[in-house]
């Protein structure tokens, strides 16, 4: 058992199929984890009443501190990071579900300045980026002259905004959807490209706009998400990697990325005043 004094209290924002999946682990696995549920916010109330007993449920979020959270998570929605963000880092670590968030160059300045000063940690998980921690020390020794990550799906496991969204059909193959800035990107699919946002994020020195983002429609793909990360170094260093992540037609977030998601949580200790990935 975990020794109760180093028990972290865990907020969730979101009630989704990740957030509903973080919320029974940590219920069913939290005391030898060291976790415990400080309190689960979701728009919708009715699937909350549904899943959880009525003291986890917090309806108005804007009384987050009143459930003394050592760590909330968020994975909602983008505009959460926007609205509560800073709030959140005032009080508590946080871990961003929707790095996507932060190409907003201005949001992004700010949560790190927030968490700054108040010693707290901004935590991005590596969710489906295979690498994270060595893109991010190559970046560090400024080694790193390029990164390209490439998402391939089914077209029904993507959420995408105009002029991206398309209608499609079975058969119709593969098709390069976007290939560009993941800065101009992460509007037009910000349920799709957090795995893209968390490169940019471990390579500082390319940013949002310096990371080249791609996704890719292919009906073939009906079992699995496919994740391609191309980093090139100087002196002609590269490495690829090519991650196959099961998934169910229409499904957003692959099967692999769920059990990503606890393993970055666990990590979650607190890491002082900057900015995390695990």
């Amino acid at each position: 058992m975990a020794n109760t004094e180093t028990v972290i209290a865990v907020g969730i924002v979101g009630f989704g199929h990740l957030g509903e999946y973080l919320a029974e682990r940590i219920q069913r696995e939290g005391a030898s984890a060291g976790l415990q549920l400080a309190f689960v916010w979701n728009r919708s109330k009715e699937r909350l009443r549904e899943k959880l007993h009525s003291d986890l449920i917090l309806d108005d979020l804007t009384e987050f501190t009143q459930r003394g959270a050592d760590l909330i998570v968020e994975v909602c929605h983008p505009d959460i990071v926007r609205d509560f963000g800073e709030r959140f880092l005032c009080h508590a670590h946080f871990l961003v579900g929707s790095p996507s968030s932060l190409s907003d160059s201005t949001l992004e300045g700010r949560l790190r300045c927030t968490a700054e000063l108040h010693g707290k940690t901004l935590y991005v998980p590596s969710g489906a980026l295979w690498g994270g921690v060595d893109i991010q020390r190559l970046s560090e020794r400024g080694g790193l002259k390029s990164l390209l990550v490439r998402m391939s799906k089914h077209p029904s496991c993507f959420r995408l905004a105009p002029p991206l969204h398309h209608d499609w059909s079975e058969g119709e193959g593969r098709h390069v959807l976007f290939s560009g800035p993941v800065h101009d990107l992460c509007p037009l699919a910000p349920n799709n490209v957090n795995t893209m946002a968390a490169a940019a994020l471990a390579a500082p020195d390319l940013g949002f706009s310096g990371v080249t983002g791609e996704i890719v429609s292919d009906t073939e793909l009906s079992q699995y998400h496919i994740v391609e990360v191309e980093v090139t170094g100087h002196d002609g260093f590269t490495v690829t990697t090519m991650r196959r992540n099961p998934a169910q037609l229409g499904a957003v977030t692959g099967s692999a990325t769920y059990q990503s998601f606890w393993s970055s949580i666990l990590v979650c200790k607190g890491h002082g005043g900057r900015v995390f990935l695990c």
